[in-house]
C-alpha cells in the first residue's frame, strides 16, 4: 500500500470515514455570488472538500466545427454541443479561485482542483492548493500527471474508461515523480451514471492491483451506490453538488442538493462504521439479549424423586436454563429436590 494520503490535514484511509468532495464543477452558473454559496452549503451538509475545475475553453479543447468537436452522441446531456462553446460555458473564471479558496478556508474545508494543463497547475500551485485531481478523461494524459507529482501534493485520480494497463501506466508515472500519495477512484464516465454500469465490486480489485488507496467519483442518484462502495472500502466520495437541481446548468441533472449530502454524510460514515471486523458470537451491547435466548424449564411441580417427562420439561424464554440441546439427556432422570413450576433447568435437579 502506498504511503499515507493525507488533505490539509486529514488521513484518507480506511481508518477514518470516507473523505467526501462536493464537485462544483459548472453548477456555479457564472456567478460567483453562487459558486460562494456552494462553498457554504457544501461545508454545512458535512463536506471535507469542495473541488474546483481550473480550465479555459482555449486550454480544454479549438473552436472548430469539425467532426469530434461537436458531441454527437444522442444520449449526451449535451447533445449537439461544440465542445468549445460549452467548455466556455462551464468553466469557472481564474480569478474566481481566490475568493473560492478564502471562503473554503473560513468555512473550514479544503479547496481542490482539477487542471486541465501544465499552466493550471503552475496557477493552483500559487493558490496553495492542498491536493490535485485528474479527471478520468485525463488520466492519459502523462505530461499532466508528471507535473502534477512533481508538486509533491497529493494525487486523487479518476479511472473511468481506463483499462487496467492505462491505470497502472497512470500510477507508474506518478510514483516516478517521487510522488506516492495517490488516491484512485473508480468512476463511470457517463452523466448520470446507472447503477448498474457502476460496479463497485472493483474497489477491492484496484486496491489490490495498484497498492493505492481507492474511493469512488459517483455519477448516479442518490447515495445508495456510494454507501455499498464504502462497504467495499471506498474511502474517498466525490460527487457533484448544486443549490438546486432546479436551478439548471451544465451538470446540475446528475448533481446532489445541500440536504442529499448531508445525507450522504451521515449514510457513508454509518455504513463505515458498520463494516468493523470480522467477529461472532456476541459482542457486550447483546448481552441483555441473552436473556431472551431459549432454555430448558421445569412446566409443573416435582416432588424429589419424580421423574421428568415430557409434560415436565420445555424449551422456552427466557435463557437462564440449560441450553435446549439437553432436552433428550434430561427426560427420564429423577429430580434429586422438590422443584417448583418456573424453575431453570440446570445439573443441581438431577445430582
Amino acid at each position: 500500500m502506498s504511503q499515507s494520503v493525507i488533505i490539509a490535514g486529514r488521513p484518507i484511509d480506511a481508518s477514518h470515514p470516507p473523505y467526501l468532495i462536493a464537485e462544483m464543477s459548472a453548477n456555479h452558473n457564472n456567478s460567483l455570488e453562487r459558486a460562494l454559496a456552494i462553498v457554504d452549503a457544501a461545508a454545512g451538509a458535512g463536506a471535507h472538500a469542495i473541488k474546483l475545475q481550473t480550465y479555459t475553453a482555449d486550454t480544454m479543447t479549438l473552436d472548430c466545427d469539425r467532426p469530434g468537436f461537436v458531441i454527437d452522441d444522442p444520449a449526451s446531456l449535451w447533445h449537439g454541443r461544440h465542445l468549445h462553446e460549452l467548455y466556455d460555458e462551464a468553466h469557472l473564471p481564474w480569478e474566481w479561485h481566490t475568493p473560492i479558496f478564502a471562503r473554503a478556508a473560513e468555512r473550514g474545508i479544503a479547496c481542490l482542483s482539477s487542471p486541465f494543463d501544465e499552466s493550471a497547475v503552475a496557477f493552483l500551485e500559487e493558490l496553495g492548493t492542498p491536493a490535485y485531481k485528474i479527471a478520468s478523461f485525463e488520466l492519459v494524459d502523462l505530461p499532466l500527471i508528471r507535473a502534477v507529482a512533481r508538486t509533491g501534493k497529493p494525487m486523487i485520480m479518476s479511472t473511468g474508461m481506463a483499462t487496467p494497463a492505462e491505470i497502472d501506466e497512470a500510477v507508474r508515472t506518478a510514483r516516478g515523480c517521487g510522488n506516492d500519495q495517490i488516491v484512485l477512484l473508480k468512476c463511470t464516465s457517463t452523466y448520470p451514471a446507472s447503477a448498474e454500469n457502476t460496479n463497485i465490486s472493483t474497489i477491492p480489485h484496484l486496491r489490490a492491483m495498484s497498492g493505492c488507496e481507492v474511493g469512488l467519483s459517483d455519477h448516479t442518484m442518490g447515495c445508495g451506490v456510494a454507501v455499498a462502495a464504502t462497504a467495499l472500502g471506498a474511502v474517498l466520495v466525490e460527487k457533484h453538488f448544486t443549490l438546486s437541481r432546479a436551478d439548471g446548468g451544465v451538470d446540475s441533472e446528475f448533481s446532489m442538493e445541500p440536504a442529499e449530502l448531508a445525507q450522504l454524510r451521515e449514510e457513508t460514515e454509518r455504513a463505515w462504521q458498520a463494516v468493523g471486523q470480522v467477529r461472532y458470537g456476541d459482542v457486550p451491547s447483546e448481552d441483555a439479549s441473552r436473556t431472551f435466548r431459549r432454555s430448558l424449564y421445569i412446566t409443573r411441580d416435582l416432588a424429589a424423586g419424580e421423574v421428568i417427562d415430557e409434560s415436565a420439561i420445555r424449551s422456552i424464554r427466557p435463557g437462564f436454563g440449560l441450553a435446549p440441546k439437553h432436552l433428550g439427556t434430561l427426560i427420564g432422570k429423577r429430580v434429586s429436590q422438590d422443584v417448583a413450576r418456573g424453575t431453570p433447568a440446570s445439573w443441581d435437579l438431577v445430582g
